[in-house]
C-alpha cells in the first residue's frame, strides 16, 4: 500500500469529512472508495468503446434476423 500527500481546498475537505462521518468511515476509506468508483467508470467506458469499435453491423443484422418474431408477453408491456 502506498501513501500520498494530497492538497485539497478547505471547503472540499470539510465536505469529505462530513460525508465520511455520515457513512461511518474514515476520510481515507471514503476517498479510496470515491477514487475506485471513478476509475471503474472510466475503465468501463474505455472497455465499451473498444468493444464497440470491434462491432460489425452486418454480422449484427444477420444475428438479429435469426431471432423469431413473436408477440410480446403482456407482462412485458408497459
Amino acid at each position: 500500500m502506498r501513501t500520498i500527500s494530497l492538497r485539497i481546498p478547505d471547503y472540499l475537505h470539510d465536505r469529505v469529512r462530513a460525508l465520511a462521518e455520515a457513512e461511518n468511515v474514515s476520510i481515507n476509506q471514503f476517498i479510496t472508495l470515491a477514487l475506485t468508483e471513478k476509475l471503474s467508470a472510466l475503465l468501463t467506458e474505455d472497455y465499451l468503446q473498444n468493444r464497440a469499435a470491434r462491432g460489425n453491423r452486418i454480422l449484427f443484422e444477420e444475428a438479429m434476423a435469426k431471432v423469431p418474431a413473436v408477440e410480446t408477453d403482456a407482462a412485458d408491456k408497459p
